[in-house]
Parts: C-alpha cells; sequence; structure tokens
C-alpha cells in the first residue's frame, strides 16, 4: 500500500481501566506481524515422519508447549488450582483488612453524625487530635495491603515457568479455528458454547456436560491471532462476535480483559478494509470515533474511506476464502470423512465387513484369539478390538507422560515442528516395562511380523493437543532421503495403531484415497500395509488424524520394517502386486 493508505490499527491494551494507545507511527503493524510479506509454508504433510529415540540418560523435558498436548492442558489445571489457592488467601486477608476499616469508619463517622459529640469534651478533643496525628497515617499508610498483594504476586511467581506462554495462547486460538474449519461449526455458536454446525439444523457434534462462552475479550484474541496473520477470513468472523458481545458490555469492565470495544471495532474495520469492503470498513471506523473522537490514524482512515467511495476507486468486496496454509490439495475430502458420523463410510463404498476370531497359526493367541474385524480389502486394513486392556492402556501412558515432547515431521533429511500436526509424544523400549514387552509379542503374534531389533521402531506414544491433528500423509517414505532410511532396514511395511483412550467427538483416522475412516474405538489397534508386496508404497494408505473436536486422545504406534519380513510376506508372483 502508498503512503495515503489507510493504516492498520496498533496494539491498544486496556490498562487498569483505561484504554491505551501507544504513539501513531505511520504503517507500523502490530509487534509479530509483518506485511505485506508471505507467510512462511511448512513442508508438506506428505512427508515421512523421522524417528525417535527414548534417551534414557538425560531428564525428562521441561513443560512447554502447553496447548500440544492435553496432559499438558491437565497440568496447567494444577498451577491454577494453587493459584486459586492464593487468591482466596489473599481474599480472606483482604476481607478481614476491609472489615476493620470499615469498623474504624463507622466508628468516626457516629461521632461526626452526634449532635452530643462535641469537642468541648476534652476527651472527645484528645481522640480527634490523636485520630489525626496517628490513626488516619496508621490507616492511609499501612503495609498491611501492601503485604497482602507481596503474598499474592509470590504465589504467582512460584508457578510462573508452569504457565501457558504466548505460543500457547496463540496455539490454542488457531485450535479454535481449525475445529471451526474442518467440522464446519458456526463461530457464533462456538461464542456461545455450542458446537453446532454453520446454517444446519442438526443435533451439536458435542453437547458437553458444562456449556462455556466466551468473552467478548476470547473472541478478540482468537480474531487478533488470525489478523495478525493476514488471514481476514476468520479475523472478521471472530472480531464480529468480539464486537456483539462488546456493544452488549460496553461500560462495564472486568479486571481480567485486555482488549476493549474500541481495539475490536479498530481491528474488524481494518480486516473489512483488507478484504475489500471499503463501505463497511468506513461505517465501523465512525462508530469507532464516537468512544475515541480524537485519535488523528482513525480520523485519517476515516477521510481517505470517503475518498476511495467518492472516486468509485474502492475494490468490489469478494467472499473471501478460507487460507490454505499447508497448502493441503485433499483439504475438501479429509474434512468430509472427519465429519461424518462415526467414521462411517460412503454408501456407494460399502466395504465387505468381516468380523472373525483370529490366531494367526500362533500359540499366543491360542487361548485368547484375537477380535479381529477387516474394515476394508483395498487397502487393506483391519481394527483389533479389545487388542489391550484399560490397565496396560494407563500404564503405557504413564511411562510416557513424563517424556512427551513436542512432535515432528521429516522436512528433507532434517526433522521440524509443524501446524499440520499438534501432539506430543514419546518413545518406549520394549525394556521399559514387562507391559510394553508384552504388547510388542502380541503386535508380533497378530500381524506374524518380525519385531526384533532393527526390524520395527520402538513404540511411539503420542498425546494429542487441544483441537489435535495429523494432516494427511504417509507412514512410509516417500524420498530415500527420509531419516527413516538410517535404520538400514528398509522402509515402513506395516503400521499398528492402538487407539489407548477413548474420545468425546472427533479424532477419527481418515484414508482420505479410499474414502472412509474409523472412529476412536479404546484399547482397539488399527492394522495396515504400507507397502505392496513388491516394495513400492501404497497410495491408498494416504491417512490423516482428524482433529480431536473434544476429549484426550492418545495412541501408541508400532512400525514395522521391510527387513526381516522376506519370508513372513514374500513377494508374489504378480510384480504389480
Amino acid at each position: 500500500m502508498g503512503t495515503s493508505s489507510p493504516l492498520p490499527p496498533q496494539p491498544a491494551w486496556r490498562i487498569r481501566g483505561t484504554p491505551h494507545y501507544p504513539p501513531l507511527y505511520p504503517h507500523c503493524p502490530p509487534p509479530g506481524r509483518s506485511l505485506p510479506l508471505p507467510r512462511a509454508v511448512a513442508a508438506g504433510p506428505m512427508r515421512a515422519l523421522g524417528l525417535g529415540v527414548l534417551l534414557a540418560l538425560l531428564p525428562p523435558p521441561a513443560p512447554a508447549e502447553t496447548f500440544s498436548a492435553m496432559r499438558s492442558v491437565r497440568a496447567a489445571m494444577g498451577a491454577e488450582g494453587r493459584l486459586l489457592r492464593r487468591l482466596r488467601a489473599y481474599l480472606r486477608e483482604e476481607s478481614a483488612r476491609l472489615r476493620r476499616l470499615t469498623r474504624f469508619y463507622e466508628k468516626v463517622q457516629a461521632l461526626h453524625q452526634d449532635p452530643q459529640a462535641s469537642v468541648d469534651n476534652p476527651l472527645l478533643a484528645f481522640g480527634l487530635i490523636k485520630r489525626l496525628y496517628s490513626d488516619w497515617p496508621n490507616v492511609i499508610y499501612s503495609d498491611e495491603a501492601t503485604e497482602n498483594t507481596q503474598a499474592l504476586h509470590d504465589g504467582f511467581q512460584e508457578v510462573e515457568q508452569e504457565l501457558p506462554g504466548a505460543e500457547d495462547l496463540d496455539g490454542a486460538a488457531r485450535a479454535l479455528m481449525r475445529l471451526q474449519d474442518v467440522y464446519g461449526l458456526s463461530v457464533k455458536g462456538l461464542a456461545n458454547g455450542v458446537f453446532q454446525r454453520a446454517g444446519a439444523a442438526r443435533p451439536p457434534l458435542y453437547s458437553p456436560g458444562r456449556r462455556v462462552a466466551l468473552s467478548a475479550d476470547d473472541c478478540f484474541h482468537v480474531g487478533k491471532v488470525a489478523y495478525d496473520t493476514g488471514d481476514y477470513y476468520h479475523s472478521i468472523a471472530w472480531l464480529e462476535e468480539a464486537v456483539g458481545l462488546f456493544r452488549l458490555s460496553y461500560g462495564s469492565w472486568n479486571p481480567e480483559d485486555r482488549s476493549s470495544l474500541e481495539d475490536a471495532l479498530d481491528h474488524l474495520a481494518f480486516s473489512y478494509f483488507m478484504a475489500g469492503n471499503v463501505s463497511h470498513a468506513l461505517s465501523l471506523s465512525r462508530e469507532f470515533l464516537r468512544y475515541d473522537p480524537s485519535n488523528r490514524r482513525v480520523l485519517r482512515n476515516v477521510v481517505k474511506y470517503e475518498e476511495l467511495l467518492a472516486k468509485g476507486t474502492a475494490t468490489s468486496a469478494e467472499p473471501l476464502r478460507r487460507p490454505n496454509g499447508t497448502h493441503l490439495q485433499s483439504r475438501d475430502a479429509y474434512e468430509e470423512l472427519c465429519q461424518r458420523p462415526r467414521g462411517q463410510s460412503a454408501p456407494e463404498h460399502l466395504p465387505h465387513l468381516v468380523c472373525s476370531y483370529e490366531t494367526n497359526g500362533s500359540p499366543f493367541l491360542l487361548l485368547q484369539p484375537a477380535k479381529k474385524e477387516t474394515v476394508q480389502t483395498q487397502p487393506y486394513v483391519a481394527l483389533y478390538h479389545d487388542f489391550i486392556s484399560d490397565a496396560e492402556a494407563e500404564t503405557i501412558k504413564g511411562l510416557a507422560g513424563p517424556w512427551l515432547q513436542r512432535s515432528v515431521v521429516a522436512s528433507g533429511e532434517k526433522q521440524q515442528k509443524a501446524e499440520y500436526r499438534i501432539s506430543k509424544s514419546a518413545w518406549l523400549k520394549d525394556t521399559a516395562n514387562p507391559v510394553v514387552r508384552a504388547l510388542e509379542q502380541r503386535i508380533g503374534a497378530v500381524t506374524g511380523l518380525d519385531l526384533r531389533p532393527p526390524y520395527a521402531e520402538y513404540l511411539q506414544v503420542v498425546n494429542y493437543g487441544l483441537g489435535g491433528h495429523y494432516e494427511p500423509h504417509f507412514d512410509h517414505a516417500t524420498s530415500r532421503k527420509s531419516p527413516l532410511y538410517r535404520m538400514k532396514s528398509g522402509n515402513r511395511i506395516a503400521t499398528v495403531m492402538i487407539y489407548l483412550s477413548a474420545v468425546e467427538a472427533g479424532g477419527s483416522t481418515a484414508f482420505i484415497a479410499a474414502n472412509f475412516s474409523v472412529p476412536v474405538v479404546k484399547n482397539a489397534a488399527l492394522f495396515w500395509w504400507n507397502l505392496h508386496r513388491n516394495g513400492a508404497g501404497a497410495g491408498a494408505t494416504l491417512h490423516a488424524a482428524c482433529p480431536v473436536l473434544a476429549g484426550d486422545k492418545w495412541v501408541a504406534n508400532k512400525w514395522i520394517h521391510e527387513y526381516g519380513q522376506e519370508f513372513r510376506r514374500p513377494c508374489s508372483t504378480d510384480p504389480q502386486e
């Protein structure tokens, strides 16, 4: 934009109940925003996963990235519980202090209101002089309030290292936008605590036991996160909700709020301008000036908007398109699968469902055969029910919990965090616990494959975060540069994924190319072949972890490699198979 273009809003945070606007710096975007530079795009989700190693000699990682694992979110509840206890003690001490002040006030006020309480009485005269010389200074300059406040500050500092940071707050906001998008949720519904699809009369996708609405400040922050990245599709929807809620409560103030109606109007007006709707940007800016009529930047913007409209040079507003930050080509198919009730297949693609008890020729399964459900034949996907017990699942989660770190994806020969994978993971050796060793034996018996090192990776335990997901990807490597080949045992031939928990909504495993999805079934194990018998990658295994709409999703992954399986899954006489 040129030098005469309307200027974006500066950060305006409410301090002690008073809107505070920083000095005007033309064309200075808010901190953390660079306009109009393009955003960096993460590596595509089709890259293979990297390997992880459990470093037993190192201490567990320090708490970080709360939003990326529900275990961390639950731990944050403990920190807030300690803060609540500190605040309760503060309120108790302050209440006692204020009661004492009230008694002092009432005592002095009674003397002033009593016509017979004359200072002609030397005792009352003495009392007046003493109060003014001694009592009032003691009341006014008492350290009691300072001591109470300091105790509250000390309590906060004790837990400060455990508290979420700015990255967590932004990650949580992006999670709400992800759920909005993937499940087609209404922003107004979310703001009211209802998980309802936009424009749909169907029942909510999730009905929580306790309905919690978002505040105007909550909605403003979500919109501001989108605004700061130039995502006006989301910023307009969320800032509209913030403006509406702020209008309803204008004149009142909550001590926890950092934003105001003026902030929301300011950012919403500029969002509409950037989206091409100059007339609405003008209307919102005029409303802003009713509350802050001396704001020079907004005054200049109003003049510029009026000029654009008068000259007819304002670009026509076009429907906003939802951004596709990860350039996901199969986004529509992926989201449609995530929205299907219980992951059911489309009628025209119903698989030939077969349920059976399987021993697979293994003595290990003779007394307790595996409960196998064939979910799909092309690609071959099977679900083994009751594969693990509740106690075993809890043991594995407990072993992995202290070691969880942000999950990474492969980018060439390196590994990095990515927005398209939100979870934490840890790796467990079979020597970590007898439960892990027994589980590995069970996997070997059911699959008939060799899991001895280096033919299989350690057990990866994953805990998904707020709106946790993993966009469409392959488990097998699609490039010889993948870190998978460092094991010198070939590509990943098969995957066993065990659901260690149930979820309340969302979280299905969607196979995009095959057009079906599998819901989370607690204690069940999902198995599929990643490679054809000829060693080529099976394109139909393109899959994704749908965002968790509600609940705490844990899975355990066992990836088995090609080498060592030559006589357990031999090549076919058909070179194309």
